[in-house]
Formats: structure tokens, sequence, C-alpha cells
């Protein structure tokens, strides 16, 4: 039996970019190897202060155009440059920074799963 490779992470520049809902994320960092639904995936993470369950302006239905958007504008530029090739990405959004694989009850957190298909991101239901 092979042992899975260590989870990995990667910090990226804090860019910012704008998304189609109009909300403006950073990119905080990449998890290589993360746990994902159907094995393996690379975990994008992004803070999304308009989220937030309190003051913000962005409800999951918006932010799920936003993580696509992510995951076919960002995160396979980021794939190719890393020389990743495993067939899933997590998009993540939280309207605050959480430690990767810790939990915050006050932190407002949106994820998506996607398959990588013919350079595309098509959505996985997670």
């Amino acid at each position: 039996m092979t042992d899975a490779p260590a989870v990995q992470i990667l910090a990226l520049e804090p860019e910012t970019l704008t998304v189609p809902s109009g909300q403006e994320v950073t990119a905080l960092d990449v998890v290589l190897n993360a746990p994902g639904p159907t094995g393996p995936a690379t975990r994008f993470r992004f803070l999304a202060p308009s989220i937030a369950r309190d003051g913000g302006s962005v409800d999951f239905e918006l932010a799920s155009g936003d993580m696509l958007a992510l995951c076919q504008d960002f995160a396979l530029t980021k794939l190719s440059a890393l020389n990743v090739s495993n067939g899933q990405v997590i998009i993540s959004l939280s309207d605050r920074a959480v430690e990767f694989g810790q939990s915050d009850e006050a932190a407002t957190q949106f994820f998506e799963a996607y398959r990588i298909e013919d350079g595309a991101c098509i959505w996985e239901a997670f």
C-alpha cells in the first residue's frame, strides 16, 4: 500500500481579484494534496469579506458564480505553473483568515469542488 502524499500549503501572492458578483477577493494560499470528495485535490483559498453573515452583501448563490470564475480564470493557470495534474480543484471562500484544517464558528466559509476536464472546471456536488 502506498502512503498518500503529504499535504503542502503554499502561500500565494496576496493578489486582489474582482469576481463576477463585484466583490473583491484576495488569494491566500493553495493546499496541495488536500483531502477532497474523490481523493487528493488542490484547494485554492481566498479571503472574501463580503460573504460575512453579519454585514456581508454576497450570498452563496452569487458566490457560486465567483467560485467557478476563480477556478476557471485563476486556479487553472496556477495548476499549470505548479505542474499539478490531479483532476480535482476545491475553491474556498472565507470572510476571515482561518488556518487550514481548523474550524472557526464565527467564520463564514463557502466551498465548491470542480473536476478539470478538457481545460475547463466542471462543478461537482460536494
